[in-house]
């Protein structure tokens, strides 16, 4: 989601607390996802791959200069040819420890085998995070939490988007992020404006 349409979202939701949320969640995973650690592992549950987050994630990493943003995509099920970025297993979880932030999104409830690895790595020392859908298992492993349960305002993509854009945003000092904000936002304009060109 570009950054016009993150701006109009967080104008629709300004009588909610979701833009409020999303900030102060996405503050946690930027604070915790520090250079030179373990990186940023990001998992979803057997039904629910969260690739949009993981390719939302990448582009907010290289925007805000903060490499350390851009997320490994675990994955339930890797099949032979994928990509290497698309390759990555559940074993992976193994090795996260000190210095990893694990990421789960979890709108429905995780099975047991993922539930086990994350609580491994977190007894291994990873800080583990949580957008979930309110299910007390997968909230009761998370160091952080937020909760996009059937009563809310919103679905989880769309504070998937949120929390995203905001973690690209809190990771620049405040004034160079409000520039960096407004180049980001000049440019998407001049490029939505300029006219088409003629097929000749």
């Amino acid at each position: 989601m570009d950054a016009v349409r993150v701006a109009l979202l967080r104008e629709v939701l300004a009588g909610t607390a979701w833009p409020r949320e999303a900030r102060r969640f996405a503050g946690v995973l930027q604070a915790s996802v520090v250079p030179r650690g373990g990186g940023l592992l990001l998992v979803g549950t057997a039904g629910y791959e969260p690739w949009h987050l993981a390719a939302h994630l990448v582009d907010e990493s290289a925007w805000s200069g903060q490499p350390e943003l851009a997320p490994t995509l675990v994955r339930h099920r890797v099949r032979p040819g994928d990509p290497a970025h698309l390759a990555v297993g559940l074993n992976r979880l193994e090795s996260a420890g000190r210095g990893s932030t694990l990421l789960m999104v979890a709108p429905e409830r995780a099975d047991a085998g993922l539930l086990e690895r994350v609580h491994d790595a977190r007894r291994a020392g990873a800080t583990v995070l949580s957008l979930d859908g309110g299910d007390p298992e997968v909230h009761g492993l998370a160091h952080e939490a937020l909760t996009v349960d059937a009563s809310a305002e919103v679905d989880l993509d769309t504070v998937q988007h949120l929390v995203s854009a905001a973690a690209g945003e809190n990771s620049l000092p405040s004034a160079r992020g409000r520039r960096r904000f407004r180049d980001r936002l000049s440019a998407l304009t001049d490029h939505l404006t300029v006219p088409p060109q003629a097929p000749w």
